[in-house]
């Protein structure tokens, strides 16, 4: 399915805003790729090409396309290069100042039609669309980690989202090849809603030594058909990650059951943030 979207401007060159581009760029969807410095873009554009690479290597796809994919990614180190975008998807760190503060820029940057979208796991759409002058086209569309490989997008519209924004999003969404779902916007939506507590119970777990991570993990791989266990899925998504998620739920709807565990504050208090710093409930940093 085509998108009138020939032009995707991403805000953030880490995990998810090169999965984002990738995605786009090998859908046939021009980007320019932004963060704060061309170092860091510069990272995010060799780690599209070192997965594309292994795409071709493994013979799902042609090295004329792959090069074809990487051509369409373009730099964009000035905020302001994204004028020329036909709509943007912010994948910043999941601060909600950072968030509001690029927002409010991306307002004055943008071309008034233009929807601004953010790949928030949990942060409020409407917080967001309230420090623009376009509430009505700020949207979430939160990706899934790995973006290449996941099919789902969470389309959340905010207080003020209006329809078209809407379908705009779910139409670029079906253009990159994934399915969108549309929720409310409601604190962690609903795959964290779910997802999250799932974690900080099986943390639990682990803290009041009802079984070790490993055997945690196991049964739920093998009890509950899950493809990979909860603390493998905590140290992949990262614990500082899971934390600010956990907290935001906790803030956002005033419920206990939403409590970080103490065992995931302490190891993030102690660095040991999962596979991104070498160690979490396993070690990264051995073969």
């Amino acid at each position: 399915m085509s998108s009138s979207v020939q032009t995707l401007g991403v805000v953030g060159a880490g995990t998810m805003g090169r999965g984002i581009a990738q995605t786009a760029a090998q859908s046939g969807v021009s980007v320019l790729l932004h963060d704060v410095s061309e170092q860091l873009i510069g990272r995010g554009v060799e780690s599209i090409r070192q997965q594309l690479e292994r795409q071709v290597a493994k013979g799902k796809l042609a090295a004329d396309d792959a090069q074809a994919a990487l051509e369409r990614i373009r730099p964009a180190p000035g905020l302001e290069q994204l004028r020329a975008a036909d709509f943007v998807v912010e994948a910043a760190s999941e601060n909600l100042a950072l968030k509001a503060e690029l927002f409010a820029a991306l307002d004055r940057v943008c071309r008034p039609e233009v929807i601004l979208a953010s790949n928030t796991s949990s942060i409020s759409i409407t917080r967001l669309g309230a420090e623009t002058q376009r509430p009505q086209q700020v949207i979430g569309m939160h990706f899934m980690n790995p973006v290449p490989v996941m099919k789902l997008v969470e389309v959340i519209r905010g207080l003020a989202t209006d329809d078209a924004t809407a379908a705009a999003t779910h139409e670029l969404a079906r253009a990159l090849g994934k399915q969108p779902v549309e929720v409310r916007d409601f604190p962690g939506f609903v795959s964290n809603r779910i997802l999250m507590p799932m974690i900080n119970e099986a943390i639990f777990a682990v803290y009041e030594g009802v079984a070790s991570a490993a055997d945690i993990d196991t049964v739920m791989k093998l009890g509950m058909n899950h493809p990979m266990g909860p603390l493998t899925l905590a140290d992949f998504i990262g614990l500082d990650v899971c934390l600010a998620i956990l907290e935001i739920l906790h803030d956002g709807f005033g419920d206990p059951k939403y409590r970080p565990c103490p065992l995931l504050k302490q190891m993030v208090a102690a660095g040991r943030l999962g596979k991104k710093s070498g160690a979490g409930f396993y070690r990264y940093d051995q073969p």
